[in-house]
């Protein structure tokens, strides 16, 4: 079995959900994430998140839509999630039901919020940008402490 990545992760959410802004699967891709290492105390991929300006994001997932406003159903179509197990899949479906209503504006501003991304930006100037690591153990303390929210 391949590992999966945040390309498996990213072409689920768009299946599931349609075409989305890509500010926004940047957001999901990282709830998914954090609630990963929160209830099952592992990443659901190995790939990291940046603090950007506008908040999380995947560099290597920014890569593959750059350029691009809107990702659709063509949107790494050659990527299969058929390798989940349960437990990542109920991962995935509970951060989609939690969140996938939310403008990627409030998405952003969610994390803005939030003390991973926080961290992350000290010391950087509101609106600089940054390559500054969102640390995944920070991530999953956070989230841990904030099960309760979601379920």
């Amino acid at each position: 079995m391949n590992e999966l990545n945040i390309y498996h992760v990213a072409r689920y959410i768009v299946e599931q959900l349609g075409s989305m802004t890509t500010m926004k699967l940047q957001k999901l891709t990282y709830y998914c994430q954090t609630w990963s290492l929160a209830w099952d105390d592992v990443p659901l991929f190995q790939e990291d998140f940046q603090a950007w300006a506008n908040g999380p994001v995947c560099y290597e997932l920014y890569q593959k839509h750059s350029g691009l406003f809107v990702v659709d159903d063509q949107f790494l179509s050659n990527f299969h999630y058929d390798q989940f197990n349960k437990s990542q899949l109920e991962t995935i479906d509970t951060v989609l039901r939690a969140y996938g209503e939310e403008t990627p504006i409030e998405l952003s501003n969610r994390t803005h919020a939030e003390r991973p991304w926080l961290e992350a930006r000290n010391g950087v100037e509101e609106g600089a940008r940054s390559k500054n690591i969102i640390d995944k153990a920070t991530m999953q303390e956070y989230y841990a402490s904030k099960i309760a929210a979601i379920k």
